[in-house]
């Protein structure tokens, strides 16, 4: 097998945009100061705005100075990583200008990666472009951020036109939230620790939730937002990912192909929620006016300027129909305008099967482990502990969270999420970005699901900005006898 070697030059598209400004140069700036890229590594931006090399590097550096920690912006150092930054105005729908383009990435300085942040609507002419100027060789890896389509006929026209120029084991999809360090420590917590993986299965775990929630509303994202909502913008990618990663079998290796065979075979195992029972294992929402934080706010139609079916938010009971999670919910919900911003996994574990306190007045509580990804990088197991005390009115026993998370490495810095993957870009490992099979297995489901709600003419219910959700959303879990974690 050969050996991949590290990209010389890195093609940034779209790098005059918000998420190259939050994300991209600051995460590039980061490796860089710690001294992880390649010593001869070369970063092309390019965007249609008109730039020289002097104002992009004058842009580039106030948004260092905008995200990242004043300590960390050492003079020489920012001095290094602007010096590795070339600009070049293209507007990528005229191929003619991918020549110039070339001409200063320079073909010949291999591998090439390329990171496409740009409309999908340009992705087809980008790729042509790229592949008739020489920059699609053998040596080139393309790295797509979402979105990659809007149902599942448009994620194929996309990755037919990526196929095109670059096969799949030089195509890197992908979804940000597999960079975050509690999701790849999710990884290590079952497939490294002998305590949980033989419980990690329907007979002790009684359900699983998600939970996506955003206090934000549009945020400058009016017409992709509206033309997208919760389902796809959120459930597709994120939280299927999640999902996927939390229900997975044990991959013989931890390498690409194994871990993302395993998770296809999860997402290819999820029940279909669609006609028949869309209406009771879904739950869509649209938020109103309210109050987030103290703070009045508007809804969703204000906002937006007009009238609209938009869903804000999504609760959904899903099955994965396989031996292992027979029979166990995994309840997924996601939402704008909700009380607090949170990213977090539950996984309840069944009750003991007899308590031998329950006649000293105790009441035991189920296991529960939390996983949270944000605001802050936590994995807390909730155990039964016994009260101090004489006990002469009774045995008292108290839920006590045991912390795993980020105390035992308060020395090393947190890396954003892009950190880790522009660094598997430039290095090409594929293993933390999305298959196509991985994909359209998501779009799939997707696609069931809304064709389910259109099936039954639902339309959003209405909640109040700065709350969980509708009222429908609680009785999806209650009627189980399960209570959202909020």
């Amino acid at each position: 097998m050969a050996t991949i070697q590290p990209a010389q030059s890195l093609l940034l598209f779209g790098a005059t945009g918000d998420l190259a400004r939050r994300m991209l140069l600051p995460s590039l700036f980061g490796l860089d100061a710690d001294g992880l890229l390649p010593k001869g590594l070369r970063i092309v931006a390019t965007a249609r705005s008109a730039h020289d090399d002097a104002s992009f590097r004058a842009m580039a550096e106030a948004a260092l100075r905008q995200v990242v920690e004043a300590e960390r912006l050492k003079p020489e150092l920012v001095a290094r990583f602007l010096g590795r930054l070339r600009y070049v105005t293209l507007d990528a729908s005229d191929p003619a200008q991918f020549n110039a383009l070339a001409a200063v990435v320079d073909p010949a300085r291999q591998p090439v990666a390329i990171f496409l942040s740009t409309a999908p609507s340009l992705f087809r002419a980008t790729i042509a472009g790229l592949a008739a100027s020489g920059l699609a060789g053998e040596n080139a890896r393309l790295a797509l951020e979402k979105p990659l389509g809007s149902d599942l006929a448009s994620s194929r026209d996309i990755n037919d036109a990526v196929a095109e120029a670059f096969p799949e084991s030089r195509t890197f999809r992908i979804d940000h939230y597999l960079g975050k360090e509690t999701v790849q420590n999710l990884l290590a917590l079952r497939f490294g620790n002998l305590l949980l993986e033989p419980l990690w299965n329907a007979q002790y775990i009684e359900h699983i939730q998600l939970t996506v929630s955003e206090t934000v509303g549009l945020e400058g994202r009016i017409d992709y937002f509206d033309g997208t909502g919760s389902l796809r913008d959120m459930v597709q990618n994120h939280m299927l990912q999640l999902l996927a990663l939390v229900a997975m079998e044990p991959p013989a290796q931890f390498d690409a192909s194994a871990v993302r065979s395993e998770k296809v075979k999860v997402l290819r195992s999820l029940r279909r929620i669609g006609r028949d029972n869309a209406a009771t294992h879904s739950v869509i929402g649209q938020y109103r006016p309210g109050a987030v934080a103290g703070m009045p706010v508007s809804g969703y139609v204000e906002e937006l300027g007009r009238a609209s079916d938009t869903e804000t938010f999504v609760a959904i009971k899903a099955h994965v129909d396989n031996w292992r999670w027979k029979g166990v919910p995994f309840y997924m919900r996601t939402g704008k305008r909700m009380p607090s911003r949170q990213s977090e996994i539950l996984i309840q574990f069944r009750a003991v099967p007899h308590s031998i306190f329950a006649d000293r007045g105790a009441v035991v509580q189920p296991n529960k482990l939390v996983i949270r990804l944000q605001p802050e990088e936590t994995i807390r197991l909730l155990m039964m502990t016994k009260q101090p005390g004489l006990d002469r009115d009774g045995v008292r026993l108290r839920e006590v969270p045991l912390d795993l998370g980020t105390s035992a490495f308060a020395d090393i810095r947190r890396r954003i999420a892009y950190e880790r993957l522009l660094l598997d870009l430039v290095e090409g490992d594929p293993t933390l970005f999305v298959r196509r099979d991985e994909v359209e297995a998501q779009w799939e489901w997707i696609d069931a699901i809304r064709q389910g709600w259109a099936a039954n003419a639902m339309t959003p219910r209405p909640y109040a900005a700065g709350t969980w959700g509708p009222s429908a959303a609680i009785a999806l879990t209650e009627r189980d006898g399960v209570t959202w974690r909020d």
